[in-house]
């Protein structure tokens, strides 16, 4: 195998089959049912090179688990999978076969899991939990530090389970305002480190840059599925399958809610939340297509607990149209005339499911301005 991947590097054949590879991805982008805007097409081919950027952290960058190292798999310039605004995600790539220890400063973020993985999209299209710790049950000294063991053995203490397969774990950190809490500082590393990595060798790179390209195409179709089969249900929003979500690298503390949005010019969706639950978090996003969340940096695509107005019988209506309709909890759609969206309840007390309704734009400016 060595001796294969020498001459497929050496020669450049490596290199082939991975521009190759990334050329088939774009079919995802391609598919009869995906909107044929020049906007959502130029989004879909972008998300293709996110992807890429993405992938190559994940399979090339910071693979080495002997040597791990944490890097985000989605932020304001690369998303998967409906990806959180109100998030800070990290992964570190590790081994089951190896004990690891995470330490870190707690901050004050209002929500922080960590999460031990195994599969991926690059293989089945499952990244299925090995072991989850939420930070609520954690040991945290009075100056907010904590230390946390990875392992196939049970740990005293703050412990994350293992198996053999395990390759990966996600920290999740969910703000409230991420203007007034400060995000936990974490590191990783080997129990038992090496002295240093070995230089990289054609073989790691052989095998890099394939599951590189597998991951794009494979998390492209993933979520293509998704948002075809959001379609039939369009401009409404019911529960999500919580066992396909969990199978993807959902969190054990969330329920989800996804689907389909597509509005005329005049049409504005009004999203209703009868009542909040008891939670510790919940928000609801705006995302493109591709179901990645719409650009959060300048566009107001997403509200949560502290955001959303809420109304006086504890209710909340959300209104996503094109232009404002002088609604408080209006969301833009920042030039997009379809999409997906996403609804969460995190450590809820019962699960409430929104109403939704598509009314004339007019209409709904004059409900605001007289109510």
């Amino acid at each position: 195998m060595s001796v294969d991947a020498d001459h497929d590097v050496v020669s450049g054949e490596a290199w082939a089959r991975f521009c190759d590879q990334l050329k088939a991805a774009g079919d995802q982008i391609l598919r009869p049912e995906t909107p044929l805007t020049p906007h959502d097409r130029a989004e879909g081919f972008r998300y293709l090179t996110r992807l890429l950027r993405i992938g190559l952290e994940m399979h090339l960058e910071f693979a080495d688990p002997a040597f791990p190292g944490f890097f985000s798999p989605s932020h304001e310039t690369a998303k998967i999978g409906a990806d959180n605004p109100d998030n800070l995600y990290l992964m570190g790539r590790i081994d089951g076969r190896y004990d690891y220890i995470v330490e870190g400063d707690r901050g004050s973020v209002a929500y922080l899991s960590f999460g031990a993985q195994k599969g991926g999209y690059e293989r089945d299209g499952k990244m299925t939990q090995t072991g989850f710790l939420d930070a609520a049950d954690m040991a945290i000294d009075a100056d907010g530090r904590f230390s946390i063991v990875l392992s196939q053995q049970q740990q005293s203490g703050n412990w994350v389970r293992l198996e053999p397969e395990s390759n990966a774990l996600i920290v999740r950190q969910t703000f409230n305002d991420r203007a007034a809490e400060a995000p936990a500082r974490v590191t990783i590393r080997r129990a038992d480190p090496n002295a240093a990595p070995e230089p990289l060798t054609a073989a790691r790179l052989q095998q890099a840059l394939s599951h590189t390209a597998n991951f794009v195409e494979g998390t492209a179709r993933l979520f293509a599925d998704w948002a075809q089969s959001y379609q039939p249900h369009s401009n409404t929003l019911p529960p999500a399958d919580q066992a396909l979500c969990q199978s993807v690298g959902g969190d054990p503390n969330i329920v989800y809610y996804h689907s389909h949005w597509k509005l005329a010019e005049e049409e504005a969706l009004v999203i209703h939340l009868p009542r909040i639950p008891d939670c510790r978090f919940w928000n609801l996003q705006i995302n493109n297509y591709w179901m990645e969340s719409l650009d959060y940096r300048y566009h107001r695509i997403h509200l949560n607990q502290h955001s959303a107005q809420v109304a006086s019988d504890g209710s909340v209506t959300i209104v996503l149209a094109h232009r404002d309709p002088g609604h408080p909890n209006w969301l833009q759609t920042a030039g997009h005339t379809s999409g997906t969206l996403c609804l969460r309840w995190v450590g809820a007390s019962e699960q409430v499911d929104p109403e939704t309704e598509v009314v004339k734009l007019t209409a709904l400016q004059q409900r605001v301005h007289t109510a």
